[in-house]
């Protein structure tokens, strides 16, 4: 079993340093979050432990390249925790010890684990950033030997170009050795894999092979992953066909072939066409840009070019949007809230919403749905599609992915809000009962005990039907018949008493009732009980 601890993951985020940090101090680990700017260092934060037991469980099943521990802790310390992953096979991450001043000697048997550094508390921010950047060009180095020995040097310089680490005296070497002439610009494109909650199954390696056969002597193409599910495709494009329409039809060439191949919808985000190596991050910069547009255009290719001077609507929907269709979800009408949703994503398409606006205007509804269910009694568990997509980041879907999705998970949570009704409405409905059994000898009828408890009559009647397999009427009516029978027999009660007694009004009805249901009446009946015990006696008499 996992250890309660804390965690902060991306989907599927595979270029930045995965960090797991290790205290038995909650107040260091929440220190560490705020110390350091992880983005900037390419690393996040993507879980924490209290103790070396705990880390060990989380190293298994996260595997981060960086770990930061203490030495003194619980259950097992860090001198034990470094012992233990040594022993794990492909695991090498690297560690960095936070130690107290008293802590030194064990600090340096740590170094002699081959920790690559120490950090003494109280820990000094500037300290431990050149100690963590120390750590990245650590890692950085050892992935670039080892793809050199696989035979990946294009890759590698390819990586270089994409995150701007060539020197301007490189480029041209770069130029050479990745076959970029000065007859080319160059084109930084975004592929986006659209799968919404589905798992990703295509790799690198099939991407890369697909992309390779749809180039050409014209047009070369590399490919690298950014993402899990989304990749950084750098295109050369001859400068002689940088007019007309070439360019944007060789994108949704791209476009078709890939999604075809891999049944997939996809998404492509072109940035700007830049001559130097030097500039492609800023084409880069602006694929990024283009992809924040893909909900607000259409056909899959979205150019930097067609939507720069284009405005996204950045705002998440209003309350009483919010309120209407949660109301419908209450009601069961399926068809409303369809409807509402068909018509609000066709608002984000129109009104060019943001990812990150669509993504709040869902977070919105989402945390509306959950007030309703925990009010109702319920809980989380019970809308596990909603929680799901409330965790996703906007990465890898299209609007009509997350359109499904969010129907999808809004079916369900109607399903469970009429659960917790039907099961809130079996704790009411035996409040009712309990209520009618002792209040039968008052005036009581279903629209008095309906609005005594807050409920619309037809209901209350149905669901008591449903419940007791009787109408309320019958049950009321036969409760006070079976008590009317019994005084009939314990007590010399006249009539009008025995009816006032068991709530009836009027006696002549009460009359009329008993015939109905005994068969005698109410005088017939107690005269035949009469009747037996004076033969009874006799009897006894005559023995």
């Amino acid at each position: 079993m996992l250890p309660a601890v804390y965690f902060r993951w991306r989907k599927g985020d595979t270029r930045m340093l995965k960090v797991l940090l290790v205290d038995d101090e909650m107040y260091v680990r929440k220190g560490l979050y705020e110390l350091i700017n992880w983005m900037d260092l390419n690393m996040e934060i993507i879980g924490e432990a209290e103790n070396g037991a705990e880390a060990l469980n989380l190293i298994e099943c996260l595997q981060p390249e960086v770990i930061i521990t203490d030495i003194r802790m619980p259950i097992l310390d860090g001198l034990e925790l470094i012992r233990a992953v040594e022993k794990m096979p492909h695991l090498e991450p690297v560690f960095i010890i936070i130690s107290g001043y008293h802590d030194f000697k064990y600090a340096q048997q740590a170094i002699r684990y081959g920790v690559h550094d120490y950090i003494l508390k109280p820990i000094d921010d500037e300290e431990l950033t050149a100690t963590l950047q120390k750590s990245a060009n650590l890692i950085c180095n050892k992935r670039k030997h080892i793809l050199l020995a696989e035979g990946q040097a294009s890759n590698i310089m390819l990586e270089d170009v994409i995150k701007g680490h060539v020197q301007k005296e490189d480029e041209h070497r770069y130029a050479e050795m990745l076959g970029i002439n000065r007859n080319s610009s160059l084109l930084m494109t975004l592929i986006e894999l659209q799968t919404g909650l589905d798992e990703i199954k295509i790799t690198i390696e099939q991407l890369r092979e697909a992309v390779h056969s749809l180039e050409s002597n014209l047009c070369k193409m590399f490919i690298s992953e950014q993402q899990r599910g989304t990749f950084a495709l750098l295109l050369l494009w001859p400068d002689h066909h940088q007019g007309g329409s070439a360019l944007q039809d060789k994108l949704h060439n791209i476009h078709i072939t890939l999604s075809k191949g891999f049944n997939l919808d996809m998404g492509l985000y072109a940035g700007t066409l830049v001559k130097e190596i030097g500039d492609v991050p800023q084409s880069l910069m602006a694929a990024e840009e283009a992809a924040k547009h893909k909900y607000a255009e259409t056909g899959g290719v979205v150019r930097y070019t067609e939507i720069k001077d284009k405005s996204l609507f950045v705002f998440n929907v209003y309350q009483d949007e919010v309120d209407h269709l949660i109301l419908s979800l209450e009601e069961g009408n399926r068809p409303a809230y369809h409807k509402i949703v068909e018509e609000k994503f066709k608002l984000f398409h129109m009104n060019r919403f943001s990812p990150q606006a669509v993504a709040g205007s869902l977070l919105h509804y989402i945390t509306g749905i959950l007030a309703v269910v925990h009010e109702m009694g319920g809980n989380d568990e019970g809308l596990q599609q909603l929680k799901e997509l409330a965790q996703q980041s906007h990465e890898g879907w299209n609007l009509r992915l997350l359109k499904n999705a969010f129907l999808t998970a809004l079916e369900e949570a109607e399903d469970y809000v009429s659960q917790l009704r039907m099961e809130r409405s079996k704790g009411d409905i035996s409040k009712i009962k309990r209520y009618i059994d002792a209040n039968y000898t008052e005036n009581i009828n279903l629209k008095s005990i309906a609005a005594l408890f807050y409920m619309n009559p037809v209901y209350l009647g149905r669901l008591f039907r449903k419940s007791y397999n009787q109408y309320f009427n019958d049950y009321l009516l036969n409760l006070r018949i079976h008590e009317a029978k019994k005084l009939l027999r314990q007590t010399d009660l006249r009539m009008y008493e025995v009816a006032a007694r068991v709530g009836f009004q009027n006696a002549d009805y009460f009359v009329t009732q008993f015939e109905k249901l005994v068969k005698l009446s109410p005088t017939e009946y107690r005269n035949l009980l009469m009747g037996n015990e004076q033969r009874g006696a006799q009897c006894q008499d005559g023995t």
